[in-house]
């Protein structure tokens, strides 16, 4: 099975609105956002929510006053400093301590350490995460809490449903809008996966952030290609990532003129291709037959015959 990733070093390269202009091109494809700290391709993805499931990934802590003997030691030992102390008339000792919930790392140290099992260490809801059927075919999102963490987590898990069903109904590819950045949602979007497309735009930024992004997809040993995204908009920086590229020996899938109509697409939560003039349609389909090619020479059936997005 095929898995593309179409990530970036920074954000607003253009990387979602390629994502759905791909699923356009694909035929009987599993489309994942693994861009749970901030999901949009589900703006873009006509879409109807069949399944929506809480996600639970971390605990916090929670000091129960009839059982407190205010000792203190709990708020001694948090070095998150997440536990203070506040005056309260209504206790015998006319204070009491409290946890912040959005300050708790949820390592439950304070736990460990208060003797007299004052403190509940509850599992608390950092998300959500829905199954939905698209125009393309089915297609997995999430939406992680405010000032939650486990995105990773999160992505580790949407990856592994979409291989479940893309194993079941038979698909042949999964492709996935990787999150920007090097962290960690970014490594579980990448581990394992075929081949990944960096979306890059010509700014110092992005020129960074993407040399960042391919030195650790060779860490993991992922094949990896680029596409230059508003290409024109500073000549300069664009030969700076074409003789990059050229020097790590990365094919080079394409290069977009800065072009509007992804803005007007984006608006009327369509894809690009829908909006795009047929100089731009050609641009992206000649983008996507660039990746096949690469993926095919790099994924094979068993029969020996390449993979067919």
């Amino acid at each position: 099975m095929v898995e593309l990733i179409v990530a970036s070093g920074k954000g607003g390269t253009g990387k979602t609105s390629l994502v759905g202009a791909f699923a356009e091109l694909a035929e009987r494809v599993v489309l994942v956002d693994c861009d749970v700290d901030a999901a949009n391709l589900h703006l873009i993805v006509p879409h109807r929510v069949l399944e929506d499931h809480n996600f639970s990934a971390s605990r916090k802590a929670e000091i129960d006053m009839e059982k407190c003997l205010a000792c203190g030691v709990c708020m001694n030992s948090c070095r998150f400093e997440a536990i203070s102390m506040t005056t309260d008339p209504a206790t015998p000792w006319g204070f009491r301590f409290t946890v912040d919930p959005l300050a708790c790392e949820g390592c439950g140290f304070c736990v460990h350490m208060c003797t007299d099992k004052a403190i509940n260490f509850n599992e608390v809801s950092s998300g959500r995460w829905f199954l939905s059927d698209s125009d393309y075919g089915p297609f997995l999102h999430a939406r992680l809490g405010v000032a939650q963490s486990n995105s990773g987590r999160l992505v580790t898990l949407l990856r592994k449903k979409a291989r479940e069903m893309a194993e079941a109904s038979n698909f042949d590819a999964i492709i996935v809008d990787g999150p920007p950045g090097i962290g960690c949602p970014v490594i579980a979007s990448l581990t394992n996966a075929s081949y990944l497309l960096i979306v890059t735009e010509p700014s110092l930024s992005a020129l960074h952030d993407m040399e960042r992004l391919v030195e650790l997809a060779r860490h993991f040993g992922i094949k990896s290609g680029i596409c230059i995204n508003k290409c024109d908009i500073n000549n300069e920086i664009s030969a700076r990532i074409e003789r990059f590229a050229a020097e790590q020996d990365l094919p080079i899938h394409g290069r977009i003129p800065f072009d509007a109509s992804f803005i007007k697409a984006q608006v009327q939560g369509q894809s690009y291709l829908r909006a795009a003039s047929p100089d731009g349609a050609a641009r992206i389909n000649g983008i996507w037959q660039s990746l096949l090619s690469a993926i095919g020479s790099e994924e094979r059936h068993p029969s020996g015959q390449r993979f067919s997005l």
